[in-house]
């Protein structure tokens, strides 16, 4: 497997800070976009490129040599009452995002998405969903992983709900929906990105839930737990 040269937007948040480390331990060099004064959190190994990560100007330059983009930007927590936030960050990091890996040649976009349709959280959908548009447009090719909501430190109350997903995957007029909101968990996650990191897409490539936990199941095997050059 080919080592990867990796930016991640959100380097510093819930998901990418649990991300890079696995990167790193496999092989790939990895910087991470983080405002000023939080370059200290950034996990060791990760080189920092300090910008304003809603604004391109301010780091797209420094992209190369990167042939990966991850962009991990969000609202942390959605909620409805945040539904002006998913715009103002989540949608315009993404523009920037990809505007910025287009003009850099970037080969492969990784971006975060959520599943869809679903019976709720429709502002913070109708966000990603056009999301998604934007870095279609582009014309990069793109792997987007649609999680419905990843388990991990702080973010552990849909527990509960797993016997009501288990008794939906039964029932054959659910189960398809059951299976596509389903719960992943975050080393399942940041698994499922390493991946899609190591398997560049070509064209426009969607990773639904059971994707992300065969993807995660098959870099855990003892086949692809081995850092590249291994």
């Amino acid at each position: 497997m080919p080592s990867r040269n990796v930016v991640v937007t959100g380097a510093s948040g819930y998901m990418g800070s649990r991300l890079i480390p696995l990167l790193l331990a496999r092989g790939h060099r990895v910087r991470g976009v983080v405002r000023d004064g939080s370059q200290g959190k950034l996990p060791s190994g990760c080189e920092a490129i300090v910008a304003n990560v809603l604004d391109g100007d301010t780091w797209g330059p420094r992209l190369h040599p990167a042939d990966t983009l991850v962009h991990l930007v969000g609202v942390p927590h959605p909620s409805p009452a945040k539904a002006r936030q998913f715009v103002e960050i989540d949608l315009r990091s993404v523009k920037e995002a990809a505007r910025v890996a287009a003009n850099a040649g970037i080969g492969h976009f990784v971006y975060v998405s959520v599943a869809h349709p679903a019976p709720a959280m429709k502002a913070y959908i109708e966000v990603r969903t056009a999301c998604e548009e934007v870095i279609r447009d582009t014309g990069l090719n793109a792997t987007i992983l649609r999680p419905w909501y990843v388990l991990g430190p702080g973010h552990r109350w849909p527990l509960a709900l797993i016997p009501f997903y288990k008794l939906a995957e039964l029932i054959p007029a659910t189960a398809g929906g059951a299976r596509r909101l389903g719960l992943v968990r975050l080393g399942q996650m940041t698994a499922a990105l390493t991946h899609a990191v190591e398997h560049p897409a070509e064209g426009f490539k969607v990773v639904e839930v059971p994707a992300i936990r065969e993807a995660a199941r098959m870099l855990q095997s003892p086949l692809g737990a081995f850092p590249p050059g291994r």
